[in-house]
């Protein structure tokens, strides 16, 4: 991992800090957050090398972490091994498809891959009650928990200043995404919202916070649909401006097609800023109350939906308002991180925590 400690580490005194291989001691277990991602590969390998390990788990889909071990390892044998013991036969036969070139885009989401990592585990948590249901049906006898995702409080945000450090006009209606940008992340679709707003004469702007890749594309997306000059993307921002940047959109979007099963970070970052974040239809986002997370339907028919949205947000009224106060109410409902470490501790205090088989071999 490429971490060095700070000099200034606020939880001195409170936590003790141990090198990455510090194996549990009697009583003691270990806590592994696991992502659908290569900077999780040391975890996933940590993983299998422990018998009291539980599984913070964010992502519901882990084939991309598994392809990303085989080609670290040079080992498609082992991948071979893991979807099978996942998937059967068909996941077998679709990594022998992959190591002659043959992939789809969605085969990840069609072989999710969990139980090949997740048999190590002596316990899971997650962060949805969909997720819960799903690794639960998965994993007889596993135990888990759920537990709601924290994001740190941004506390009373002045919703003027936000919008004028960066550089939004008082008519301007604000479309804002945060985050890394992909294909996966619907931005056609938001494109086409934002169009659609427009020809219908509301001022929306597309405000893009995060990872600048794939601008270029964007950017000529946007001019194929007259909406050039009302997108603009800022980059990674300074976390002292960051935290309070969503107050500065009327509408968050979190649009992701397909959908790991994750619980959007962003989404609830929007809401604790007291921002609307709308969301597609993954059965997590749609936990969260409708007046703080509209829903998007899934398609083509998203773009129109979030045109009516905006125009909405431009009307204002008292309608808007209570879509703001019910974003700052689902934030606090449950996702402060004082709450969701209290809950995690709670959680884990009742996990009957049984060592499981080690599936580094499988």
């Amino acid at each position: 991992p490429q971490w060095s400690r700070p000099e200034v580490w606020p939880l001195d005194g409170l936590v003790e800090m141990v090198p990455e291989g510090t194996d549990p001691g009697a009583g003691e277990l270990a806590l592994l957050h696991l992502g659908n991602n290569p900077h999780h590969l040391w975890l996933a390998r940590r993983l299998a090398a422990l018998s009291r390990a539980v599984v913070v788990l964010h992502d519901l889909v882990l084939h991309h972490l598994l392809v990303e071990m085989a080609a670290a390892e040079g080992n498609n044998a082992r991948l071979e091994d893991q979807l099978r013991a996942a998937h059967g036969e068909p996941g077998a036969a679709l990594a022998r498809a992959r190591e002659l070139g043959i992939s789809g885009r969605r085969d990840p989401f069609l072989f999710p891959a969990r139980h090949a990592l997740l048999a190590s585990a002596a316990g899971v948590v997650v962060h949805s009650k969909h997720a819960l249901a799903v690794i639960e049906r998965e994993n007889p006898g596993l135990a888990c928990r759920s537990v709601p995702l924290a994001v740190a409080d941004p506390g009373t945000v002045n919703r003027a200043a936000a919008r004028a450090r960066l550089g939004i006009s008082d008519g301007d209606v604000v479309l804002m995404h945060l985050g890394f940008l992909t294909s996966e992340k619907g931005l056609q679709k938001i494109l086409a919202g934002v169009a659609g707003a427009v020809a219908v004469g509301v001022p929306a702007r597309l405000l893009l916070v995060g990872e600048g890749r794939g601008l270029d594309e964007l950017r000529s997306a946007a001019d194929a649909v007259g909406i050039a000059d009302r997108v603009e993307a800022v980059g990674w921002l300074p976390l002292d401006l960051f935290a309070a940047a969503p107050a500065a959109a009327d509408l968050g979007v979190v649009l992701r097609t397909p959908s790991a099963g994750e619980t959007s970070a962003a989404a609830l970052r929007f809401m604790a800023c007291g921002t609307p974040a709308a969301v597609g239809g993954g059965a997590q986002f749609l936990e969260w109350p409708e007046a703080a997370a509209p829903r998007l339907t899934p398609g083509a028919p998203a773009a129109a939906d979030l045109a009516r949205l905006l125009a909405s947000a431009a009307a204002g009224g008292t309608g808007w308002e209570r879509r703001r106060n019910a974003a700052r109410a689902t934030y606090e409902a449950g996702h402060r991180p004082e709450h969701c470490a209290a809950a995690l501790l709670d959680a884990l205090s009742s996990l009957p925590l049984e060592p499981r088989r080690s599936a580094s071999g499988s």
